[in-house]
């Protein structure tokens, strides 16, 4: 009799355990699963939709032609998009670099115990959550060759003008300056997070076994950041790659479509010469690009073990 009671209690037990964890899972895709449905709606309807969009000639007015892969068939016979290509493969090798680099130099700044150093951290993640538009029209005050700032700081110290987003040789290169200025505090922001995660253990061993700092840096804090690194190297890839709202607010794509990158060209197309079937096209061929840079990159962090995803 007393088995049996026991055995009744741990069953009714089980069952209100069961009862509470179906009650806690109803109750947090309750809250949850709204807007988890405007996401998914918002991402994956228009991402299915472009698809559909990008095997049919159309000016988003008249009736879609079905015109199945051609669009597709002519990306390897675009000039325009090759050139494009070439400038946005230029900006993503000048900016991932210089971007991790300059995040993980200002981040060892600022982990050392300095006074106001809340007030640095601050001004150094400013530019980030600043709007990009915004920071692109204050960039074309700042290097505007009449009377911008930057060539103002020039004719002080005795240096020649520059023509700056109006020289087609330079333009590309002020533009990842200023996307440096607006995204070094995320990668500084990161770097800074990882640094402060560092095992004290292994940096007072190596002090007690005599290596300097340069030493600790380069054997210890370093290899410790892979991950990190790894981490900041895709996100940097993709926000290159991804890079308009910038290139709007300066140089529309110019001069000379020096500066006119994947996103903007697909921009021009769907939306000032009204061809979205070919830009849906574009779309898709630098999404699938994006994807495959991404998996390659985890497929070779895992092998290597040393995992950021």
């Amino acid at each position: 009799m007393t088995l049996t009671f026991a055995v009744s209690a741990r069953t009714v037990a089980k069952r209100q355990a069961s009862g509470r964890a179906v009650r806690r899972t109803l109750t947090g895709w309750a809250f949850a699963g709204p807007a988890t449905l405007v996401v998914v709606g918002l991402s994956l309807f228009p991402a299915v939709w472009a698809f559909f969009i990008s095997r049919t000639k159309w000016n988003g007015i008249a009736e879609p032609q079905d015109i199945g892969w051609r669009n597709y068939e002519r990306l390897a016979q675009d000039p325009d998009l090759a050139a494009a290509a070439q400038h946005s493969l230029m900006l993503t090798v000048l900016f991932v670099p210089a971007s991790i680099v300059l995040g993980l130099l200002i981040a060892i700044a600022l982990n050392q115990r300095i006074r106001l150093i809340g007030f640095y951290r601050t001004c150094i993640f400013v530019p980030y959550v600043a709007s990009a538009a915004a920071t692109g029209i204050l960039a074309g005050y700042v290097f505007n060759p009449q009377f911008g700032v930057a060539n103002d700081v020039l004719r002080r110290v005795g240096l020649p003008t520059q023509q700056f987003l109006e020289n087609p040789r330079q333009a590309l290169l002020v533009v990842c300056v200023i996307a440096l200025w607006g995204e070094v505090g995320f990668t500084t922001v990161v770097y800074l997070a990882a640094l402060q995660d560092v095992p004290r253990e292994l940096i007072e061993a190596a002090t007690v076994d005599g290596a300097g700092r340069w030493r600790i840096l380069r054997s210890v804090t370093l290899p410790q950041l892979r991950p990190v690194t790894l981490f900041t190297t895709v996100w940097q890839t993709i926000t290159a790659l991804q890079l308009f709202d910038l290139i709007y607010t300066t140089t529309r794509g110019g001069p000379m479509n020096s500066t006119q990158t994947v996103v903007y060209y697909i921009y021009e197309l769907a939306f000032q010469t009204r061809r979205l079937g070919y830009g849906a096209a574009v779309a898709y061929l630098l999404f699938a690009v994006t994807l495959l840079l991404t998996a390659v990159v985890i497929w070779r962090s895992r092998r290597s073990g040393e995992e950021a995803f």
